[in-house]
């Protein structure tokens, strides 16, 4: 689990997790707090994750049998653009090939290192672009 600013640059990593494992187990285990309140914005997965200091924005789900109204899917769309930034940081992660290709090496701890790397070297080059 990562979460990322407006301008992609990631501000959080959690250790990584072996097999599926459900995103708001993953947010429960790593007791976020924050600083100041924040706006943050989340899928789905994360249903019932509100800590403290973040104004949580989720998108509406469809009611069973109904229809979401027309303000509902711009309110969505609108919340889907922004938390797209996120998905965009996620995917210039994948760049390098050893985060999305498995890791066999029995080193503890090497998929949370790999993937702190990964994470400095992107943030280090939105660093530079800047």
């Amino acid at each position: 689990m990562l979460l990322a600013g407006a301008n992609k640059k990631i501000l959080y990593l959690s250790q990584t997790y072996e097999g599926s494992v459900h995103d708001k187990k993953i947010a429960d285990e790593a007791e976020i707090e924050f600083e100041e309140t924040i706006e943050l914005l989340q899928d789905s997965g994360f249903q019932g994750f509100e800590p403290e200091k973040a104004n949580v924005e989720m998108p509406v789900k469809k009611p069973k049998g109904k229809e979401l109204t027309d303000g509902q899917k711009q309110e969505n769309k609108r919340k889907a653009s922004q938390r797209v930034v996120v998905e965009h940081a996620i995917g210039q992660l994948k760049v390098w090939r050893i985060v999305k290709d498995k890791i066999r090496s029995c080193r503890h701890k090497l998929r949370d290192e790999v993937m702190l790397i990964a994470c400095a070297l992107h943030n280090f080059k939105i660093k530079l672009n800047q």
